[in-house]
């Protein structure tokens, strides 16, 4: 089939000399990969039309609808709908054909999961926070081809192209990756499980569990980033991120990265509390261009539901991150009286008001014994 008239379709418009060459041989080489006009015009007009080789290299669009998909997986199409909507990706409308193998091969594993024995609510919830995974993967996968694709001298076609053969070829490796690494956290959960008797007997495990919460985040961060580049935040909370996954060792687990703050889980309180201040450590040896972080720690019953915890201790912490000094780390008398003096030696930081809670509550401020 021809090419179609470029020009006429207002393809060109304001391009001259190489940019404009280059522009055309990347719609030629879009046309002989059986890119439509209308998609190019499409993509030209959000300025993505560089873009689409690497869409396409993912699957680009499909010729099924949400019903053909429905039917041929045998999932119901409002299931199919509401689990997609939870994994940050919605259908198209009923009756648009957008969808491809990419998008059957996902029905096909939610039909698996449902004919499993998988509760819908459970599953619809799982795909909430397999989604936002899965999104911070390719998010990360994003900036990293910002980084390295681009070389300077590229004309339109050359980054196209370099972007869709990256994409094409590398692709594969990283969703395998990521399937790999999926299969080592669930194992690293499964070591740390616990299972009573009683829970085997009940049919149910129990999502409450006895923990020591902590957080450390950066001192005015809100603040500095009234002064402070966007790329130069963005390089401090990646900073921040990579410390704390370098510090946190079994038992103790990061939970999450929360832009300046990051957040961990222990049984008990004293391999936290070493964590913590290895990391606040780690940021005063960044040397004066890292903020300084400070930190606060609380133990007790806490809800674990998909990857998270929720309830006293967690919020307890928070607060008390919020009334730490700049890398001072402080926590409650509960903490305090778990992890003891051998490892760490106590000050009393007085009776601090925290947020949500009525009385003041002693406060007790952690650091490493000195030896002598």
């Amino acid at each position: 089939m021809s090419a179609p008239d470029f020009e006429a379709l207002g393809l060109l418009d304001g391009l001259e000399g190489e940019a404009r060459e280059s522009r055309l041989r990347l719609l030629g080489w879009l046309h002989e990969s059986g890119v439509s006009a209308d998609e190019m015009q499409t993509a030209a007009a959000e300025g993505r039309l560089a873009l689409l080789p690497a869409e396409h290299a993912l699957g680009g669009l499909g010729t099924m609808t949400p019903e053909d998909v429905a039917a041929e997986t045998g999932v119901d199409i409002e299931m199919l709908e509401a689990v997609r909507r939870a994994s940050g990706l919605p259908l198209p409308p009923r009756g648009v054909a957008e969808l491809g193998e990419l998008d059957l091969f996902g029905a096909r594993a939610l039909a698996a999961f449902i004919e499993g024995g998988l509760p819908i609510d459970g599953l619809i919830e799982a795909s909430r926070v397999f989604g936002e995974a899965a999104a911070h993967a390719a998010a990360a996968a994003g900036t990293l081809a910002n980084a390295t694709i681009p070389q300077e001298g590229d004309t339109e076609y050359d980054y196209a192209r370099r972007l869709g053969v990256a994409t094409r070829e590398l692709t594969p490796y990283a969703a395998e990756l990521l399937g790999v690494m999926y299969m080592l956290h669930n194992r690293e959960n499964i070591r740390q499980e616990i299972v009573a008797a009683e829970e085997i007997v009940a049919g149910r495990r129990n999502d409450v569990h006895e923990v020591t919460v902590g957080f450390c985040d950066v001192v005015g961060f809100t603040r500095l980033g009234e002064g402070v580049p966007a790329a130069d935040l963005g390089a401090i909370a990646t900073r921040l991120a990579a410390l704390a996954a370098d510090v946190a060792e079994p038992p103790v687990r990061l939970i999450k990265t929360i832009g300046d703050a990051v957040m961990f889980v222990a049984p008990e309180p004293a391999p936290l509390l070493d964590t913590a201040l290895r990391l606040m450590e780690a940021a005063e040896r960044e040397g004066e261009q890292f903020p300084s972080l400070h930190g606060g720690v609380a133990h007790g019953p806490a809800l674990r539901r998909w990857g998270d915890y929720y309830g006293g201790p967690v919020n307890l912490a928070a607060r008390l991150t919020e009334r730490a000094r700049p890398s001072a780390l402080i926590t409650d008398k509960t903490v305090r009286e778990r992890a003891g003096d051998e490892a760490f030696s106590w000050s009393d930081a007085g009776l601090k008001k925290l947020k949500g809670i009525t009385e003041p509550m002693p406060v007790f401020r952690c650091r490493r014994v000195i030896a002598t």
